[in-house]
């Protein structure tokens, strides 16, 4: 009987030690970057993406001391070009909108308010514009966008710490719109004008709340839901047939869940699903990002998580990795933030390690149009469309090596006249915008090739006027 028991011990010892260190798995790292240590352990943020007119792919870092700008299209030369100084805080959010970032921090000492950067001169910098703040608004959580407009949460936002809306029509000039305040607003999702708001807190009934922004001026509520049971919503996501809402809730009992919501009939908001990582019990869900049929998580200590929402009553993890393998505790350490680029990598942000940049070993999607082929077999240049054009056009081009490659605009003479790429790629599909209007041409024919040291193709489009 004393063997017996041992055994049993031996077994459910060694069941725990798996599910502490269950690895990685369908997903590898390309970089890890921990380049601004800061205090208290608690190091880093947020983070988002920017994807430039020519296919560049940067990530946006939330460090302690400030935003780190970090190249990421060339596999092999992960790195840093620049980095902007802001208030110490170990929290720092950020979006993008045309070729701006707008960032955050909520911190009682900050005195930026809304950093606004321009991110049209990299690789080689970013321009700090300007701190923007209205109404002592200094003190914000998270930020979110849609069209021409930022929506702020928590902090300083309202006198509630609810939403503030912002015009960026002018991008450099943001302009105070409506306000909504009914509840503290943990953060936010915007889709076709309705705002699904996370009310984190139980004295706000740990709810969702939806409120209708077609009139900026004037934010009306909807609705609202319960994130049940144990709710402490946090982030959300809305999948793009719009039928369904992910909640992750980072707060109020054990286990913290991702949960999925019925959200096609307002008036009766139903619970079709829920998930927790493979193999995991304990650690705490924070954000999640929604691309297609695919969620990427990001899940504290279990890192950072993928999983196929196809079926939204039985979703399923296909890979991840674990940016915090030293344990799957119930804390606040590991990975903050997810994104996932047009070129299929993914980035994660946690908190004592920095930025990790990571890919999946089977596509999720390739370029922009994000359908989940496989990596091109060969090299194609595509027709620009529009075509005749005025004053911009779009131009994709497939390689199916890394490689280093030219695209460049030639007169009907055979003058050089423009650049549009000029660097190394890894294998896959790219869509880039050429401006026209940037190079002061005129209407006529123009060439644009493309070249690679194994290719090159040549294709003919109208600029009129």
């Amino acid at each position: 009987m004393k063997k017996l028991y041992v055994l049993i011990f031996a077994f459910i010892l060694l069941s725990n030690l798996a599910y502490s260190q269950l690895g990685n798995h369908e997903m590898y790292l390309l970089k890890n970057l921990n380049e601004h240590p800061g205090a208290g352990g608690n190091l880093y943020s947020a983070l988002w993406g920017y994807v430039a007119p020519n296919a560049r792919e940067y990530a946006l870092l939330g460090a302690y001391t400030g935003t780190s700008f970090v190249d990421i299209t060339d596999s092999a030369d992960i790195h840093e070009v620049d980095f902007l100084p802001g208030t110490s805080s170990n929290w720092r959010e950020m979006k993008t909108h045309s070729h701006y970032a707008y960032i955050v921090t909520d911190v009682a000492s900050s005195s930026t308010g809304i950093q606004i950067v321009d991110l049209q001169y990299l690789p080689d910098s970013v321009h700090f514009v300007k701190n923007w703040s209205v109404n002592g608004i200094m003190k914000i959580h998270t930020i979110s966008t849609e069209g021409n407009y930022l929506y702020i949460n928590g902090g300083q936002s309202t006198s509630n710490g609810g939403i503030a809306i912002v015009d960026i029509s002018d991008p450099e000039n943001p302009v105070l719109r409506g306000t909504w305040d009914e509840k503290y607003v943990h953060d936010c999702r915007v889709v076709e004008n309705r705002v699904f708001a996370c009310n984190i807190y139980s004295s706000d009934g740990g709810t969702v709340t939806v409120i209708d922004v077609w009139n900026k001026d004037n934010p009306v509520t909807i609705g609202s839901w319960a994130n049940n049971p144990n709710p402490g919503p946090h982030n959300c996501a809305i999948t793009p047939n719009r039928k369904y809402c992910l909640v992750t809730d980072e707060i109020n009992g054990n286990p913290r869940l991702l949960k999925i919501w019925d959200i096609q009939n307002l008036s009766n908001v139903v619970q079709v699903g829920t998930w927790q990582p493979t193999g995991i019990t304990t650690s705490i869900v924070h954000n999640v990002e929604i691309y297609g049929k695919y969620a990427v998580v990001a899940h504290y200590t279990a890192g950072v998580r993928v999983i196929d929402i196809s079926n939204v009553a039985s979703p399923t993890e296909v890979a991840w990795y674990d940016t915090y393998p030293s344990d799957n505790g119930f804390t606040y350490d590991g990975c903050w933030g997810v994104y996932m680029f047009p070129s299929g990598k993914i980035i994660g942000s946690d908190r004592q390690t920095g930025l990790y940049v990571l890919k999946t070993t089977f596509a999720l999607v390739t370029g922009l149009q994000g359908n989940g082929s496989l990596l091109p077999d060969n090299f194609v240049l595509s027709q620009n469309y529009p075509n005749p054009f005025n004053p911009s056009t779009k131009i994709s081009f497939s390689i199916p090596t890394n490689s280093v490659v030219s695209l460049k605009v030639f007169d009907i003479s055979g003058k050089e006249v423009a650049t549009i790429v000029n660097d190394r790629r890894d294998a896959g599909t790219y869509e880039v915008t050429f401006d026209a209007g940037k190079y002061g041409l005129t209407s006529g024919v123009y060439f644009y090739k493309l070249t690679t040291p194994e290719h090159s193709e040549t294709k003919r489009m109208i600029l009129v006027k």
